[in-house]
């Protein structure tokens, strides 16, 4: 029996012995992605706000880093802005099903983007092409997309992966349904 062991033993020295000849040297120290650790910098100073005012000067400084990395973020993404500017624009009321009400901004001079009230927030999305004809617009950091069609409306969370609001129409869109429905009960 102890003739068996020897050899395993010495194979099992020798397949470690070759793992760690190869590995590669910078494997102790991963890469990380500048979008991670812009998000790990938000996360750290979510958690810098909770913490109890006592920071000593190292923690001020980490803090104060992490706060100018969330800004640069936001500064560089102006989706991510809380407010869009809505003047000079036009307003489009939408009654959605539920009694829900979207209002949506649109900009002659600019048509690539939108602003958008939900609820008691204003959000700005941008539009992305289709190959339908629909319009699109989406605010990938809210999660939320705009859908538009000639018929009607719809409001989407893509982050949670639901309808928000549904049967959207605004008075041109609802006229024209109201026109229909008597035509159509008369066959």
């Amino acid at each position: 029996m102890a003739t068996l062991l020897s050899p395993v033993n010495a194979a099992c020295a020798l397949a470690l012995a070759a793992a760690v000849a190869c590995a590669p040297a910078n494997a102790a120290t991963p890469v990380a992605h500048p979008k991670a650790s812009a998000v790990l910098a938000a996360e750290a100073a979510k958690k810098q706000a909770k913490a109890p005012a006592k920071k000593s000067g190292k923690k001020a400084k980490a803090a104060a880093a992490t706060a100018a990395v969330t800004a640069a973020a936001v500064a560089a993404n102006p989706l991510e802005v809380d407010e869009p500017d809505i003047t000079d624009t036009k307003t489009t009321e939408y009654d959605c099903e539920l009694g829900n009400k979207i209002t949506i901004y649109t900009n002659d001079n600019d048509a690539s983007h939108i602003a958008l009230r939900w609820k008691t927030r204003l959000h700005r999305l941008a539009r992305i092409g289709t190959t339908t004809g629909a319009l699109r617009f989406e605010n990938p950091h809210y999660g939320l997309i705009w859908i538009g069609i000639p018929s009607k409306g719809i409001l989407l969370d893509s982050k949670l992966n639901r309808q928000l609001a549904n049967e959207c129409k605004n008075a041109t869109q609802s006229a024209i349904v109201a026109t229909a429905a008597p035509e159509a009960s008369k066959t």
